[in-house]
């Protein structure tokens, strides 16, 4: 790509907000645009149109993702994961198509190397959709396949089918706006309360999705004693959430049962993150002190 072109995308794509080196920026529109004219040589006009129809912002954003670079992954896990598990339980609320956004997760954040470069799937993001299409349609694709590969006896419909697989909602409680809005207010009033190092668990565990025992190298527990801790924060975390729901907002059972539906309905609504990971940095200083 000669060095105008690079500049002018370059700027176009604001890749400089995530630190992206110009020449990661070039190779990923270079290899979005060989993959698009696959075959031929594209003229300048044509290579042109191309570059300026892609989602460049998005482009830079998965390259910054794709060499680590924090300020990108914190805007990718504040804007576009929340989305990913919205679209995956709207595929199926059992909670499998969750799974699989979950390790789609990991796969972007690229855990595996090769040849000391961490392998990203964000690699594959050519911008031709936005990268919120993208992530949906691959969770789509990845819960096909593994429906398929667990259910080889009961295939899956044709694409073309008539018969599609549908997926039953629930229709909308006619006060689920308010509902929502007093599990946001409640929700968060309760993890504030809670103990230091229950939060502190509760941040690693969900908000920064470590495993059990890499929880217990934080806080200097085994990790059954950190399996046992989190259920038992999550007991009274409901708890207080309920009586919350019961005092404060005078709410019955039914309304009660109502507003934990509608949180499992969308629970893109709620900044867990936010809650939880903007005291985790604080929270780590109880690690020194085991109880």
């Amino acid at each position: 790509m000669d060095a105008h072109r690079a500049e002018r995308l370059y700027q176009k794509a604001d890749a400089g907000r995530w630190k992206v080196p110009k020449e990661v920026l070039s190779n990923a529109l270079e290899r979005s645009a060989e993959k698009a004219f696959a075959g031929r040589t594209p003229s300048d006009p044509e290579l042109d149109r191309y570059f300026d129809s892609l989602h460049l912002g998005d482009v830079a954003l998965a390259c910054g993702c794709a060499i680590g670079r924090d300020d990108a992954w914190d805007h990718f896990v504040r804007e576009f994961r929340p989305g990913m598990y919205r679209a995956a339980d709207a595929i199926d609320a059992s909670g499998t198509a969750r799974e699989v956004a979950q390790e789609l997760y990991a796969e972007l954040f690229g855990l595996k190397e090769r040849d000391g470069i961490r392998q990203s799937l964000f690699r594959y993001f050519h911008g031709r959709s936005g990268l919120g299409t993208w992530l949906r349609s691959l969770i789509a694709q990845r819960y096909v396949d593994r429906h398929r590969e667990t259910r080889r006896l009961d295939p899956l419909p044709d694409d073309n089918s008539a018969s599609p697989i549908r997926v039953q909602q629930r229709p909308a409680h006619p006060d689920r706006e308010r509902f929502m809005a007093a599990m946001r207010g409640v929700l968060a009033s309760a993890i504030a309360a809670l103990a230091p190092r229950d939060r502190l668990r509760l941040a690693c565990y969900y908000a920064q999705e470590m495993t059990l025992a890499q929880i217990g190298k934080v806080t200097r527990e085994h990790e059954a004693t950190v399996s046992r801790a989190l259920a038992k924060t999550r007991k009274a975390l409901r708890e207080d959430v309920e009586r919350r729901l019961k005092s404060d907002h005078g709410f019955s059972a039914a309304d009660i049962s109502e507003c934990f539906d509608n949180v499992v309905d969308d629970s893109g609504n709620l900044d867990l993150d936010e809650w939880l990971g903007k005291n985790s940095a604080v929270d780590r200083s109880m690690s020194e002190d085991p109880s």
